[in-house]
């Protein structure tokens, strides 16, 4: 029998998810290869370990450059396309599915049915309809809300695997010293430090069943943290979805955006002290209009600053990097602080970028005086510290999540911009997150009680 040969495209995350759960094990279909995306540098050129691919691949699977979709498509004779990346614009999707249908090739998007594995443990997961749009503090807002009632809550974070993918395949981090030995980037700190700081444990990796499967032996509730607007990987009890007034009408035009919007049992519409009374009502009518069945909850997100204060003096702000790149924004927390907190400029770091991140700062010409956290590996890293060094300016404005001076070496003193969730006021008898949350916690609680029983 002929098997279906097939080609994901991805960005090394839920790519190598649908292979785990769809094809790994399925003799009728081959996998040819993976494409990346431009999203992440340094994927493509790589192959999946056949130690992760499983024995209907010997050698592993080849992870090649988008661009050459279609050399690849014809060389290699592809049956069919399934496109596996996340926080793109609806019309990328169909130039995407255009160029693989010009070629000859069915083009396949795998939905929740197929992908999300169930879990034996309560599943509370966060989704967004942007990157950048308060997942991540949403995602702790919603681990205290539980651990509030005794509940030992164990967060699993979307995949950001950009080192040795064997070494990767089951990542749990429970103290800094985990960071080092798994060798972490600086925008996976960004999603693990606050946790780790909370005392919380938190897994990632590559393969999310033997991830959940290990998590659930120490968890009263797991809590799914989603990366860019993708939908979960685990079927969850309780779906929140965070939205972005600053980018009013974007829950119609991303993907998988919009899909969450159109799940979600809940959805946080965040930034309310920042947008537009214009802003928020498209959102609430979007919101409404796509999903009357869900609950609305309007937050904010609370700026604070630590490490010293910033009126009168001239900053370098760094921003929590993929909110700036695939999210489209121009600015970040970090300049809403320094005009909120009296800095008396914003120095303009640019000219003293080099090497990938002059690069990034080129390809994004709408970006503000700032600098986005880019260190996807020691190189970027590298250049960031230089560039934080070399600008001159009183101080740094951090609002990456992150303690920068823990991977850099920098001269100036460093103030972080800290942000947090906070549900605007509302009425009695208006449900809270608390109130939404109530059924999770009662069955987890039923489950620890019966657990404790036997």
């Amino acid at each position: 029998m002929d098997r279906t040969r097939v080609v994901i495209m991805g960005a090394a995350g839920r790519d190598f998810h649908d292979f785990n759960v769809a094809y790994r094990g399925d003799p009728s279909v081959e996998v040819v290869a993976f494409t990346a995306a431009t999203q992440i540098p340094g994927i493509a050129g790589r192959r999946y370990p056949t130690e992760l691919a499983g024995p209907l691949y010997p050698d592993g699977i080849q992870i090649v450059a988008e661009s050459e979709l279609e050399h690849l498509l014809k060389a290699e004779r592809i049956d069919l396309v399934v496109f596996a990346y996340s926080d793109v614009a609806h019309e990328h999707v169909m130039h995407t599915a255009s160029r693989a249908m010009a070629c000859g090739v069915d083009f396949e998007l795998l939905g929740p049915a197929r992908t999300q594995l169930p879990s034996t443990k309560p599943v509370v997961a966060t989704g967004a309809t942007r990157t950048g749009a308060g997942k991540s503090q949403t995602t702790r807002y919603l681990a205290e809300l539980l651990e509030k009632h005794g509940l030992r809550v164990v967060v699993v974070r979307h995949p950001m695997p950009y080192g040795d993918l064997v070494a990767q395949r089951v990542q749990r981090y429970a103290t800094y010293a985990d960071l080092d030995r798994y060798e972490t980037t600086i925008e996976e700190r960004e999603e693990y430090e606050p946790h780790l700081d909370a005392g919380r444990v938190l897994y990632a990796g590559v393969d999310y069943e033997a991830i959940l499967r290990q998590a659930e032996t120490e968890a009263d509730v797991v809590l799914w943290d989603g990366g860019n607007n993708d939908f979960p990987f685990y079927k969850p009890d309780l779906f929140v979805v965070v939205a972005d007034p600053l980018r009013a009408g974007h829950e119609l035009h991303f993907h998988p955006g919009e899909t969450n919007v159109r799940m979600a049992d809940i959805v946080v519409i965040n930034k309310v002290d920042s947008a537009t009374p214009e802003q928020l009502a498209e959102v609430q009518a979007d919101v409404a209009a796509m999903n009357p069945r869900a609950r609305v909850i309007l937050a904010r997100s609370a700026l604070t600053l630590q490490g010293g204060e910033i009126a009168g003096k001239r900053v370098t702000v760094v921003e929590d990097g993929p909110t700036l790149t695939h999210g489209g924004m121009t600015y970040g927390a970090g300049v809403v602080a320094a005009r909120r907190f009296g800095a008396a400029a914003i120095v303009d770091p640019k000219p003293y970028a080099t090497g990938e991140l002059a690069a990034t700062l080129a390809k994004y010409p709408a970006l503000e005086n700032l600098l986005p956290a880019m260190g996807y590996g020691q190189g970027q890293m590298t250049e960031l510290e230089s560039a934080l060094n070399s600008t001159p300016a009183d101080l740094i404005l951090s609002a990456t999540p992150i303690d920068l001076t823990r991977v850099l070496k920098l001269s100036k003193p460093v103030v972080r911009v800290r942000y947090e969730l906070e549900e605007m006021e509302v009425s009695p008898g208006v449900a809270t997150l608390t109130d939404l949350l109530a059924p999770i916690v009662a069955r987890a609680r039923a489950a620890t009680v019966s657990g404790s029983n036997r």
